[in-house]
């Protein structure tokens, strides 16, 4: 099954019911004393609770517990949150946002502001020309497309790159560097797309897969994240990925990432666990991939205990049919464990803040590329006369940089380098999926509420107290 991207629907059709029955947004802090309840109730629709997780995630809120239903038409969601200090949302203009925010996501898409904050908060823009590649990773891939863009004359405003399973995929968006805004000149953009296709093709092997696209500015660009996700599962980067072999006993003490689909034919529905290492943007990354794979969640409820989240998902596929075969089932093991383990960084994090200018992006790339080091993970953009950006990097063969490597680097980048941490593959932040933990600080592997056990008995029940959310 692949990815399908639906045909143009006239949106005032689309949106007849929603404008019948408007989303209803509750943001509750009397009902828990540790965080906010952001309740939504709204019209059912494909895509509804990936539009909702996207505007709290890219709000960097933290979503400590979710739970999910919905009954025919009608859908609500119950997210527990909080800031990412552990406070409850109590800032009103934040709250109003939130429930403008989620109210016109199920109008004509999430809005401008919200798109901006999926990449460097305030970077993004739709005046921008967006740059969408794909292929087979290897070192100074990232500084010899930035230093190419440079000699064409383009001005790089924003960029994020992903790097996983030997593949790599990035947005770059770019304006003209003369003259500012985006670049509509047909022949300009065919060169420019010549021009990159050449350095991305340079070392590919028979049967590598490789993109360059070019995109004029378009009102309801996608969520530059999801277009990640999308461009990596173009490239078959899921192929590759396994989960960890052993059963549900295993899955206690175990920290590779679980996943589990079972069927639950008395009420027609797949069954989907997920159990991972729980980090930042955890559950935005599992909705997308169940999303644009074309299923629908119909029930869910996501936790986590100490670094472990939980994920417990019923689904059926688009057309109303559950996961029946195994190859069905196979590959969207593959795809959930390879849309967790995309954002996960690999290396030493620098962070960077410089002056802006034109051809930044390639000096801080060649000087990285100079000095023997990879980069894993990036993502930069610009605001007025800064120029921000964070850069996971490894040496060559994908080990730990040495402090004399990094202080030359320091040296010949100039600005401000912050060195936030090594990591060798998973966060141990706070997540915007979770921040719940034991008082020990220790994964709790005590039995866990479960969906399922609820809808086997009380689905019925659950529907009939469908309503309105009371503000």
């Amino acid at each position: 099954m692949e990815i399908v991207y639906q045909p143009y629907i006239d949106p005032e059709y689309e949106s007849l019911i929603e404008r019948i029955h408007p989303p209803r947004v509750c943001i509750d802090n009397d009902a828990c004393q540790d965080c906010t309840l952001v309740k939504v109730d709204s019209a059912n629709k494909h895509g509804i609770l990936l539009d909702m997780v996207q505007v709290l995630t890219d709000l960097d809120l933290v979503i400590s517990k979710a739970y999910i239903s919905s009954d025919g038409g009608w859908f609500m969601d119950v997210f527990h949150v909080t800031d990412q200090l552990g406070n409850k949302l109590t800032d009103p203009t934040l709250i109003l946002y939130i429930q403008q925010a989620l109210c016109a996501s199920r109008g004509g898409g999430v809005p401008e502001e919200a798109i901006q904050r999926g990449l460097n908060r305030e970077y993004v823009s739709a005046d921008y020309t967006a740059l969408e590649m794909t292929g087979i990773d290897r070192p100074g891939l990232v500084s010899e497309i930035s230093a190419v863009l440079v000699e064409l004359g383009c001005n790089i405003a924003a960029a994020v790159a992903w790097t996983h399973n030997t593949h790599w995929a990035c947005v770059i968006y770019i304006e003209d560097g003369q003259i500012g805004g985006p670049i509509v000149d047909h022949d300009r953009l065919a060169h420019i797309q010549e021009q990159l296709a050449n350095v991305v093709e340079a070392h590919h092997g028979k049967g590598e897969r490789s993109s360059v696209r070019l995109t004029a500015p378009v009102s309801g660009r996608t969520h530059t994240e999801r277009r990640l996700h999308q461009l990596m599962y173009s490239s078959r980067d899921y192929e590759s990925c396994h989960g960890c072999n052993g059963g549900a006993g295993h899955w206690a003490g175990c920290t590779k990432t679980h996943v589990s689909i079972e069927p639950f034919k008395e009420k027609g529905y797949s069954v989907v666990n997920v159990k991972s290492r729980d980090r930042p943007k955890l559950l935005f990354d599992t909705v997308c991939a169940l999303t644009d794979l074309q299923y629908v969640v119909f029930h869910a409820a996501v936790s986590s205990k100490g670094t472990t989240a939980r994920q417990e998902y019923f689904i059926r596929q688009k057309d109303g049919c559950t996961l029946d075969t195994e190859s069905q089932r196979r590959k969207l093991t593959k795809c959930l464990i390879a849309a967790i383990e995309r954002r996960v960084p690999h290396g030493l994090r620098m962070d960077i803040c410089t002056k802006n200018r034109m051809g930044q992006l390639s000096d801080i790339t060649r000087v990285l590329r100079e000095n023997g080091l990879s980069i894993s993970r990036v993502e930069m953009g610009t605001n007025g006369e800064r120029a921000t950006g964070a850069f996971y990097v490894t040496d060559t063969s994908g080990h730990e940089v040495d402090t004399k490597t990094v202080e030359l680097v320091r040296q010949e980048v100039g600005g401000s380098i912050l060195l936030v941490h090594r990591s060798s593959g998973w966060s141990s932040h706070p997540s915007s999926s979770s921040i719940s933990r034991t008082s020990s600080g220790e994964v709790d592997d005590r039995p866990r509420f479960s969906l399922r056990n609820l809808l086997g008995s009380q689905l019925e029940r659950l529907s009939s107290n469908f309503g309105p959310i009371r503000p």
